[in-house]
């Protein structure tokens, strides 16, 4: 597939994974509020998708678009940085709304296996920026050093949206395990497939699509 029609599935399916994720928390989860209840938590997954998944796979691509090859890729390297650190930010966010909830309700932090491929993921992409920015923008970085670091920062990046992706695949379905247990909370179990969990299981595989094609540019 061309550069052209890919990058528009890519635009196309990261609406449709933060539109999906919001109306599941809308819907089903009851909301969205900032004041420590379960309505805060819902901020979680729909910052997280939309910061590690969504933006990041845009910026992952923003500056490779076949125009701007052979001129002045400073703006586009400006707005893929830029684009990074608004994904960055919401992904912060995305982590104040869970602890804040977790804390306000009494539950433990980071004990589960999601939670800690996600703290290492927003960890290693705030490394991944601060060291992209002082490599590729500010002015005192050599050529040389550049060209270096270049590989591995592409690299890097590729892993950390392949681990972004599965921390919010595996938040959704841990959520789904703790949401939908049937005893009585007004839920079916997770194992009758209701349409919650048919709803939510379908929202994984857009944003498997939409890793996908950043991930496929990367390597081209």
């Amino acid at each position: 597939m061309s550069f052209y029609p890919s990058y528009l599935l890519c635009l196309c399916l990261g609406i449709l994974c933060v539109v999906f994720v919001s109306y599941w928390n809308a819907a089903w989860r009851g909301g969205f509020a900032w004041d420590g209840s379960g309505k805060q938590f819902n901020w979680h997954p729909v910052l997280m998708v939309t910061g590690l998944v969504v933006l990041y796979g845009y910026a992952a691509v923003v500056y490779r678009v076949p125009l701007t090859w052979g001129q002045n890729k400073t703006p586009w390297k400006l707005l893929h940085a830029g684009t990074l650190l608004l994904a960055l930010i919401l992904s912060i966010l995305g982590l104040c709304a869970v602890f804040g909830n977790h804390n306000s309700q009494n539950i433990p932090n980071v004990y589960s296996l999601h939670s800690w491929i996600g703290i290492c993921t927003v960890a290693l992409f705030a490394s991944q920026w601060v060291g992209g920015f002082a490599a590729f923008l500010l002015p005192c970085s050599p050529l040389e050093f550049r060209k270096l670091i270049k590989p591995t920062h592409v690299w890097m990046g590729g892993i950390i949206l392949v681990l972004g992706i599965i921390s919010c695949i595996s938040g959704i379905n841990e959520k789904l395990f703790f949401a939908l247990k049937g005893n009585g909370n007004g839920t079916q179990p997770y194992k009758n497939l209701p349409p919650e969990a048919l709803f939510a299981n379908f929202l994984g595989s857009p944003q498997d699509v939409e890793g996908y094609r950043p991930l496929q540019h990367e390597e081209s």
